[in-house]
């Protein structure tokens, strides 16, 4: 009588990977991965401590792939913008696992490869070290809360998309003026989350760089770092 099969790590994350596509990171579970692999849980507890490593680890190779073949050109800020668009079209393919990112983070390859990017852009803005961890956590929690707030909308149904726009309409084109005259006013002009978002992703990205570049050109400052690329 033959064994089971053996699994390998990367098997099994494109297992777990396939399991978050039609679910998310609440249903998924250790039980329902190896049930769908034909083992038990304790086969997979040998690759990955928990469920969280496990998640971090799927998380980690969406990151890797976006990282894949990424060339940094322009500017520190151009080069946040470029790695941005990146991390926002990756999870865009995937957008079930943008949320395991935003919630789990990572800490493998793929993270590293992006911290250090981000890193180094920040050091070449001409901001001191001191003040760099804190604008990288900045740019993370923003770049990460965009990434996870555009996937959810774009799992939504046809269908669900359609009747959200009618309830939009509903809800701010036939707002009560004398209750809600602000919105009364800018009813036509007010645009729903699922529009535009790759201009709105830019734009605030682009407002947080601002902040970054007035930070490093304060009136302190020495000169800029030269570039480090």
């Amino acid at each position: 009588m033959t064994g089971r099969r053996r699994w390998s790590t990367e098997e099994i994350l494109d297992a777990a990977a396939e399991l978050l596509r039609t679910g998310d990171a609440e249903s998924f579970s250790v039980r329902k991965l190896a049930a769908v692999l034909g083992t038990d849980s304790s086969s997979l507890y040998r690759h990955f401590r928990s469920k969280t490593e496990l998640l971090r680890a799927v998380a980690d190779r969406i990151l890797l792939a976006a990282m894949d073949g990424y060339r940094p050109e322009g500017d520190w800020k151009q080069r946040i913008t470029s790695l941005g668009l990146r991390l926002r079209e990756a999870f865009g393919r995937q957008p079930q696992l943008a949320s395991v990112w935003g919630r789990y983070a990572s800490s493998g390859a793929g993270s590293r490869l992006v911290m250090e990017a981000v890193l180094q852009d920040l050091r070449a803005s001409g901001l001191p070290d001191e003040e760099i961890p804190a604008h990288y956590h900045r740019l993370a929690v923003l770049i990460s809360a965009l990434v996870a707030s555009e996937a959810g909308v774009s799992t939504i149904t046809p269908q669900e998309y359609d009747q959200g726009m009618e309830l939009f309409r509903v809800a701010v084109l036939g707002a009560d003026p004398e209750r809600f005259p602000a919105l009364s006013h800018f009813a036509r002009e007010v645009r729903p989350l699922g529009v535009d978002r790759r201009e709105a992703f830019v734009e605030l990205l682009a407002a947080q760089l601002a902040h970054v570049e007035a930070a490093a050109a304060g009136p302190t400052r020495g000169a800029v770092r030269p570039q480090s690329r």
